[in-house]
């Protein structure tokens, strides 16, 4: 019997089915790897009744949060065309507040799934939901929201590159921009408040503008010793 050729073949083939495991095993784990990153949320969205501009930015210690805020509104005036307000909030010193530019995604964590969940706040109720957003394409937002754990439904928001009559296009917090929830606002670089660049700049600063001492007056001469 003859086992030479037999066992090169066979040692080729385990070799073979070999690469090709290794082969799989990298490409499953490519595709969790690609699975697993996230893809980027922010920008601006039409929601999918076209009632709003949701613009999503990110928030929080290290910005690793998800906020936001609603930057165009449909129908921006009330029956009597004043600026809408948002007078469901539960809370009672946010009824006066305008619906327009008011926060409504409420700093998402991201997940697990590389999903970002947490609280949405629906100002046409008045009422908090769960949320999980996240981004299978660069142009859509999905959007679930659950009342409770059976109870959610889905909708697809589109994103918007263009800039509509009467949306805010300004920073958060800052001149003709939202205005984000007060544990949610942007917090100021040190100095910021005094517009200097820091508290060294401060102390130079200061130093610089405080007058230089005035030069002490001469003494008058003493008396001559009298004669």
């Amino acid at each position: 019997m003859k086992f030479g050729p037999i066992g090169t073949r066979a040692s080729v083939l385990r070799a073979g089915r070999g690469v090709a495991l290794a082969a799989l095993a990298a490409l499953g784990t490519l595709s969790a790897a690609s699975a697993a990153a996230p893809r980027d949320p922010t920008g601006t969205w039409l929601t999918q009744d076209g009632k709003a501009r949701i613009r999503v930015e990110k928030c929080g210690p290290q910005e690793k949060n998800l906020c936001g805020y609603a930057v165009w509104l449909k129908t921006p005036l009330n029956d009597e065309g004043k600026p809408r307000v948002d007078f469901r909030n539960p809370d009672p010193k946010k009824r006066a507040r305008a619906s327009l530019g008011h926060q409504l995604i409420l700093g998402l964590k991201l997940n697990e799934d590389a999903h970002y969940e947490g609280k949405i706040y629906n100002a046409e109720d008045g009422k908090f939901y769960d949320v999980t957003i996240w981004s299978d394409g660069p142009e859509e937002l999905t959007v679930k929201g659950c009342l409770i754990a059976f109870l959610c439904q889905s909708q697809t928001w589109t994103r918007v590159n263009d800039t509509a009559p009467g949306q805010l296009t300004g920073p958060t917090n800052g001149a003709n921009g939202p205005r984000a929830d007060a544990e949610w606002a942007p917090k100021p670089a040190a100095g910021a408040a005094a517009g200097l660049p820091g508290a060294a700049g401060s102390a130079s600063s200061a130093q610089a503008a405080k007058p230089a001492a005035k030069p002490a007056a001469p003494k008058p001469p003493a008396p001559a010793p009298a004669q």
